[in-house]
């Protein structure tokens, strides 16, 4: 075959493939960590092989996930909460919900939020008291509830309120978390600044656990995932809100 043939042919394959890309379906979707790690990670290589949907996850908790929803910036929100309390959280951080009933809110799932510790660190069960004694700040040394003699560091992740609001609430006994704390951002965030910290402690989705961390047995805290539309979910949500449901159900822990 001419060389110049060739060239124009493998030219053409590339602008078409580029082009395809360009112009893929897409979701996206405002997201905290509960339905982020328990969810839409597990679902989305599955997801897209089936519909040809490309899923979108934007990690930037409850609150922001409805602000970009409210201003259309994404198809869909989800967030570790009840629609009530959804809208709780919402007031107390001042957005204003001007018309609640113009969104439609589906629970998709359950998300159990877990304590992680350094996986050198194997404390094998904390209780609601020592869980309050630790975050509060009062405990500080881990050879207090039958660790190593080295001090507790706790992580706190800024984007994962949900999370941090329910763990406060169930485990916590609504005890104020200390201010003395390494600033972390989204679930995954924490977890990987436990792993780098031998004394460290953090919480988040029960999905972020594998080898690379332990977590030792603690109260149960679980709680809904509900995604939130802008009126009735669109056609390619729905799709999604169907595949959740069906196929995917298989891969969500």
């Amino acid at each position: 075959m001419n060389f110049y043939l060739v060239k124009r042919f493998v030219t053409a394959m590339a602008l078409t493939l580029i082009a395809g890309t360009a112009f893929a379906e897409d979701i996206r979707i405002g997201a905290g960590a509960a339905p982020t790690e328990n969810i839409l990670k597990p679902i989305r290589a599955a997801f897209e092989k089936a519909s040809g949907i490309i899923l979108n996850t934007i990690s930037n908790g409850p609150k922001q996930a409805f602000i970009e929803l409210e201003k259309g910036a994404v198809d869909a929100a989800a967030a570790g909460l009840a629609l009530d309390d959804w809208w709780a959280l919402l007031k107390k951080e001042g957005v204003a919900v001007a018309n609640p009933g113009a969104y439609q809110g589906q629970v998709i799932g359950k998300d159990r939020v877990v304590v992680i510790t350094h996986k050198d660190n194997r404390i094998s069960a904390l209780s609601k008291e020592q869980l309050q004694g630790i975050f509060s700040g009062k405990t500080q040394n881990w050879k207090d509830v039958g660790g190593k003699d080295m001090p507790i560091l706790i992580v706190w992740g800024s984007l994962i309120p949900g999370t941090n609001s329910m763990f406060s609430k169930v485990a916590l006994g609504g005890t104020t978390v200390t201010k003395e704390v390494l600033d972390a951002t989204t679930a995954e965030d924490v977890k990987d600044k436990v792993k780098s910290n031998p004394e460290a402690i953090g919480i988040g989705p029960a999905a972020i656990i594998d080898d690379s961390i332990w977590s030792p047995k603690s109260p149960e805290v679980a709680r809904d995932i509900t995604l939130l539309t802008k009126g009735a979910p669109s056609a390619k949500v729905q799709k999604l809100l169907g595949f959740i449901k069906g196929d995917g159900a298989k891969l969500i822990k």
